[in-house]
């Protein structure tokens, strides 16, 4: 039995490695680009709930116990909260009350503007607001602070 020798690759077969290297400053720019308008875009997301108000609440104990739990360095702030969101409330559903930042506006104070301010100071990993009705400026206004701030906002809308 012979073996050949193997067919060594030509020139115009890369590995994936060479291939990357090999591709134009250009090309590599506009997919940073595409991916930082991405990660931009997952900046911002939005949840809403409708049925009952302890039906809506039972849904979102989980999502918010989950994100105390997280990034221990930073915050989970909630700004504006509805009233049914009490201490109680936060103990009784299970959250790290010692990661939770509830941020409630001055009178006269704009709740975008506060909302906006926690996301850019970059202190919090999550800033939920509680719009039930958003327009695009604003909810550009609050990507573009989530992004300045490393921060993810979440918005929840309650029916």
């Amino acid at each position: 039995m012979q073996f050949q020798q193997p067919v060594q690759a030509s020139q115009s077969q890369l590995s994936l490695f060479e291939a990357f290297i090999a591709q134009p400053r250009a090309v590599r720019a506009k997919e940073k680009t595409e991916s930082s308008r991405i990660l931009e875009q997952d900046a911002f997301s939005e949840l809403t709930l409708r049925g009952a108000a302890g039906n809506c609440l039972f849904l979102l104990a989980p999502v918010l116990r989950e994100l105390s739990q997280g990034d221990a360095g930073r915050w989970l702030t909630l700004v504006a909260p509805p009233a049914s969101l009490t201490q109680g409330w936060l103990r009784d559903a299970g959250l790290n009350r010692e990661r939770i930042l509830l941020l409630q506006p001055r009178p006269g104070q704009d709740v975008t503007e506060l909302t906006c301010e926690a996301l850019r100071l970059g202190r919090s990993h999550t800033v939920i607001s509680w719009f039930n009705q958003m327009d695009q400026a604003t909810r550009r206004k609050l990507l573009q602070a989530a992004s300045l701030g490393n921060a993810q906002s979440l918005n929840i809308r309650l029916g």
